[in-house]
C-alpha cells in the first residue's frame, strides 16, 4: 500500500510537493573531517573528506527505510563486499586524465613509487550551511592539486537536499576554476560524476571475484551468491541491463530490493552540462557513473572532445540523485526530473 500511495503521489502532485515534509538537519564535525546530514535524526548521509580517499565523498548513503546502499568497503569491513577499486567510495566527482594526473584511481592503495601520476582532490573548507524542513544545503571548497602540490582547479560545490515521505534527492553543483594557463580533460572513461553501491544493488554475476568477510578477510570466489543481488539498469532511452555502458542518456536508474525495499537509484543530467545528454560508465559491478567528457573511449573513436580551460576559465556541472523507497517508473522519474533545470 506504501508503494502504491507514493506511486499515485508523483502523478497527483507532478513531483514531490505533495509528500510529509520531513526535517533535514546539517551537522559539521571539523574534528572527524565530516558533515552529517539528518533527515528526521536518522543519517541519511556524511559529506567526509579523510586523507585516505583522495577526494571528499558523501558516504555512506542511507535509504528512506534505513538500508545503506553504497559499498562500505575499503571505510569498514562488511561482509560480501568486493574487494576491487577501493578508490570506488560512496558518491563522487573526479576525473581520470587531469593534465595527464589521473585523479580518479587514486586511493591509499596506490604503492609510492606511483603516487607521482596521480592528482587529490583537497577539502579546504565549508561554506554557508543551511537547515530546514524538506530542503537543506552546504557549500564546500576544494583544490584539485598535482603531486608537487601545484593546484590546478579551484572547486565551489553546493550540496542541497530535499527529503519526503519515500523518497531523497541530492543535488551537486560543482564549478571548477582553471589555476594554470590550460587545464585539459582529455577524453578518458574514468569519470565523472559517481556512485559505488552495495552488493545488493549489482546486476546478477556469475563471474569470479574476490569478497570480503565482516573480518576484513578476503577470499576468492570463483562463482558469486545472486541470492540478494536484483539490480537492474534502465536508461531514459528505455536501454537496459549492461548494455547501458557507453550509452548517452539524460537519465539513468538502478533498481533494486534490499532487505525487502524496494529501492530506485537514479542519477540525472543537467541540459546545462557540457556533453548532454550525458554518456554513461555504468557496470554490472555496481559502479553508476555519469561521464560526459569521456566521448572518444565511449563513442568508439567517432567523437572526441577533449575539453580544456585556460587560466581563470571556469565549468559548472549539475547533477541530481533520486533516491525512492519504490520502483520508479519513466513517468514517475521525468516529473522528478522537471524542475532540474
Amino acid at each position: 500500500m506504501k508503494k502504491l500511495m507514493i506511486a499515485m503521489g508523483f502523478f497527483l502532485v507532478g513531483g514531490i510537493t505533495g509528500f510529509a515534509q520531513e526535517n533535514i538537519e546539517i551537522k559539521v564535525n571539523e574534528a572527524e573531517k565530516k558533515v552529517d546530514v539528518i533527515v528526521d535524526n536518522q543519517l541519511f548521509t556524511s559529506y567526509i573528506y579523510p586523507s585516505t580517499i583522495k577526494k571528499p565523498v558523501l558516504w555512506p548513503v542511507i535509504s528512506p527505510e534505513g538500508n545503506v546502499l553504497t559499498r562500505s568497503y575499503p571505510m569498514e569491513n562488511k561482509a560480501g563486499d568486493r574487494t576491487d577499486h577501493p578508490h570506488h567510495v560512496g558518491i563522487w566527482f573526479n576525473y581520470g586524465d587531469v593534465n595527464g594526473l589521473d585523479f580518479w584511481n587514486n586511493s591509499d592503495a596506490i604503492p609510492a613509487e606511483e603516487r607521482s601520476k596521480f592528482g587529490t582532490i583537497y577539502h579546504q573548507s565549508l561554506g554557508k550551511v543551511k537547515d530546514g524542513k524538506g530542503k537543506a544545503s552546504f557549500e564546500t571548497e576544494s583544490l584539485w592539486k598535482a603531486p608537487d602540490n601545484t593546484s590546478l582547479l579551484s572547486e565551489k560545490t553546493t550540496f542541497s537536499f530535499q527529503a519526503k515521505d519515500g523518497l531523497r534527492i541530492i543535488d551537486r553543483k560543482t564549478t571548477l576554476t582553471a589555476l594554470v594557463d590550460e587545464v585539459d580533460f582529455t577524453d578518458n572513461k574514468e569519470g565523472m560524476y559517481a556512485i559505488r553501491v552495495a552488493r545488493e544493488l549489482e546486476l546478477p554475476s556469475d563471474k569470479p571475484t574476490e569478497l570480503m568477510d565482516s573480518h576484513g578477510v578476503v577470499t576468492k570466489v570463483a562463482k558469486m551468491d545472486n541470492t540478494y543481488v536484483k539490480g537492474d539498469y534502465r536508461s531514459s532511452e528505455g536501454i537496459e541491463g549492461g548494455d547501458v555502458w557507453g550509452t548517452r542518456a539524460t537519465w539513468m536508474k538502478l533498481g533494486s530490493e534490499i532487505n525487502g525495499e524496494d529501492v530506485s537509484l537514479v542519477i540525472v543530467d543537467h541540459p546545462k552540462n557540457v556533453g548532454y545528454p550525458t554518456y554513461w560508465h555504468a557496470r554490472d559491478y555496481g559502479l553508476f557513473a555519469a561521464n560526459p567528457l569521456g566521448q572518444k573511449v565511449f563513442s568508439e573513436g567517432k567523437e572526441e572532445l577533449n575539453y580544456s580551460l585556460k587560466k581563470g576559465q571556469s565549468v559548472t556541472f549539475n547533477y541530481r540523485m533520486i533516491i525512492a523507497s519504490s520502483d520508479l517508473t519513466d513517468e514517475e522519474i521525468n516529473q522528478l526530473v522537471k524542475d532540474f533545470k
